[in-house]
């Protein structure tokens, strides 16, 4: 029997040559630019099979190909396995961008046009740009009305796989609820205002929120429309005097008594809503209520509608430039932190409890896979008051399979957990009061040398960089070392970033800030360019107090093992001086680290201090809301070394 891909490729191709198609870019995100989309957007995974969190797909007549960095290598290579797509390798050195690829590599003995289809819903504006440039820079003009040699053009074709997917899920609509200021710490009106006097300041008369999490955060709203990421699918506009929220919800009496009251409170605070369908409506609605400029953020504002835009040029005025949301987001107030300070209360007792568990049922010679340490850990958070599911599948892998950083813990043939080597769990929680992100390697009996050497060194430079003090004005990738060094001593890496921000019981990844070495001179990696690369790239947004960043080195060895050390890190105020300001971490995560598998040698006694003191940090915090049984066991574990 054929792949099902293959044929699924196929019939794409089939319809690119009825329409005069040479290239067709399918993307891995959505109309808002979401590191996770919903269902409906799958489509990478639909045309081949892929299911990691970054890559883009080109096809063209003769070629298939699927853009992934370096976490889905792997990953790729077995989900690919005929479906005749080949794997283009980014983060690399030498590494050829989707643009380049389309206007350089892709057909190279062309002398006419070239004619390249995108799904506009699903791209951004910077992202079609990019390939714009790519042509322009071998010599290709567009076909755009000019009179000039006419060599390439971009079609747009919004849901353009619609055609073939004849299941293709709808958008989600599930139930919204709002909250309060006492879990915020602030208002709905007031972070209006504060965008009203940012749009004021720009000159405009409107502003479009296209991302879904600034959406969340503006509104103090939630839902579960994307999987482990508690967000509402919309558009919002605000101007000076109206908000408009352009929400898929059926908003009247068929919906439910929660969403119904959500929608009551926010029409009782000013805010309209309207069809999530007819945002294709508001560029000319704009021009007929008078509104000439429009401020948007073309990282995150899809082509198509930037395209809708361009049809009233004269008549609007669109003004391109980041969004000011996610910067004043990422820096929490004092009520949430508190919230986030309990999250991690409640998420470390549950850590506890499952790493007793899995401990007791080792020791007893049960039979437990990779999937069954999952589902107990995701039980135990599942029944801590308040949650609302994870912030991400868990990774729960053993051995080899922790050589993959995303790797997805099958249900059906996971491997069997054995009583020696190291399990990796990199897990979070949503609550109501908070998100959690966290990840533990624990040796399971004897481990060999280089695991021992493996799991020591990488827990040095999670260390080096929790206990790091820096100037104000220090941006993440100017600490990277910090973690990153003791790993190079060694000549040993990892491909992933080393710190990423995390939201307020909303998208467990954020930026802007981030802590990541790697400069990209300015260019995403991907085709897709959202906020989702703060993640990826340097970038030179300053740490600043408030903001809650991960920590999380490793090292992976395929086919052998993987470790990483992951807690959550608050940047706080360490005091001033004559040599100006500083600022450090205070460590939110509450979960021992083993320390069976350390080398002493390889710690410094600065490094050994730290590690002793936080074991104990979590025993006495934690110990007396445990059970007497595995508070005693934790006793145990986080005794010096």
């Amino acid at each position: 029997m054929e792949n099902i891909y293959a044929e699924r490729i196929g019939a794409i191709r089939n319809f690119m040559k009825e329409r005069g198609i040479d290239a067709m870019v399918i993307s891995g995100s959505d109309p808002h630019s979401s590191e996770y989309p919903a269902s409906r957007w799958k489509q990478v995974e639909w045309v081949c099979g892929f299911t990691g969190e970054a890559g883009d797909v080109v096809i063209t007549l003769d070629h298939a190909g699927l853009w992934t960095d370096t976490r889905y290598f792997i990953q790729a290579v077995e989900q690919l396995a005929g479906t005749g797509v080949e794997l283009h390798k980014t983060r690399i050195p030498g590494e050829i961008r989707i643009p380049e690829w389309l206007a350089e590599g892709a057909f190279p003995d062309r002398q006419g046009s070239v004619t390249v289809a995108v799904d506009g819903l699903a791209q951004t504006v910077a992202s079609v740009d990019a390939i714009r440039a790519a042509f322009r820079h071998v010599g290709r003009h567009p076909d755009d009305g000019i009179d000039r040699d006419k060599s390439f053009r971009i079609v747009d074709m919004p849901d353009a796989l619609e055609f073939l997917w004849n299941d293709r899920p709808f958008v989600p609509s599930t139930p919204v609820i709002t909250l309060g200021e006492d879990i915020t710490g602030e208002s709905r009106n007031s972070r209006i205002e504060w965008l009203r006097y940012f749009i004021d300041g720009k000159d405009c008369d409107a502003i479009l929120i296209t991302a879904l999490d600034e959406i969340a955060w503006l509104l103090n709203v939630r839902a579960s429309d994307v999987e482990y990421n508690p967000v509402v699918i919309s558009y919002l506009l605000v101007t000076s005097d109206k908000v408009e929220w352009y929400v898929k919800k059926n908003y009247g009496a068929s919906a439910d008594p929660e969403t119904r009251s959500s929608f009551a409170e926010l029409e009782a605070d000013g805010i309209t809503l309207l069809p999530y369908d007819d945002i294709g409506l508001l560029f000319n609605d704009m021009a007929e209520d008078g509104l000439r400029r429009i401020y948007v953020d073309p990282s995150t504002l899809n082509y198509h509608l930037a395209s809708l835009a361009e049809t009233l040029r004269g008549k609007i005025k669109v003004v391109t430039g980041k969004s000011p949301v996610p910067l004043r987001k990422a820096v929490k107030n004092e009520v949430e932190i508190a919230g986030m300070k309990e999250a991690h209360m409640e998420d470390g007792l549950a850590m506890e409890k499952f790493l007793y568990w899995l401990d007791m049922e080792m020791t007893s010679g049960n039979i437990v896979t990779e999937w069954d340490a999952a589902m107990k850990l995701d039980s135990l958070r599942a029944g801590i008051q308040g949650a609302r599911g994870n912030s991400f599948q868990t990774i729960s892998a053993y051995g080899p399979g922790a050589a993959l950083p995303h790797y997805v813990t099958p249900r059906e043939g996971s491997r069997v957990l054995e009583p020696h080597g190291l399990y990796l769990c990199d897990s979070g929680g949503q609550y109501l009061f908070g998100t959690t992100d966290i990840t533990r390697t624990v040796p399971l009996g004897p481990c060999t040398e280089l695991e021992k050497e493996d799991y020591t060194l990488v827990l040095k430079g999670h260390i080096g960089l929790a206990s790091a003090i820096f100037p104000a004005g220090t941006s993440g990738c100017q600490i990277d070392y910090a973690a990153r060094g003791p790993l190079w001593k060694y000549e040993r890496d990892f491909g992933h970033g080393t710190g990423h921000g995390i939201g307020f019981f909303l998208n467990v990844h954020e930026g802007p800030q981030g802590i990541r070495w790697r400069f990209t001179e300015g260019q995403s990696e991907s085709v897709i360019e959202g906020p989702q690369e703060i993640r990826h790239n340097f970038n030179s947004q300053p740490l600043l107090p408030g903001m809650i960043t991960s920590d999380e080195p490793g090292v992976y060895r395929e086919g052998m093992h993987g470790v990483r050390h992951e807690s959550l890190l608050l940047c706080v105020d360490a005091g001033s001086n004559e040599f100006g300001s500083w600022l450090c971490f205070e460590n939110l995560t509450l979960c021992h680290i083993d320390t069976s598998a350390v080398v002493r040698d390889l710690l410094t006694d600065e490094e050994t201090a730290w590690l002793n003191a936080y074991n104990e940090h979590v025993y006495r915090t934690l110990s007396p809301c445990l059970p007497y049984n595995v508070a005693q066991w934790l006793r145990g574990r986080t005794l010096p070394v």
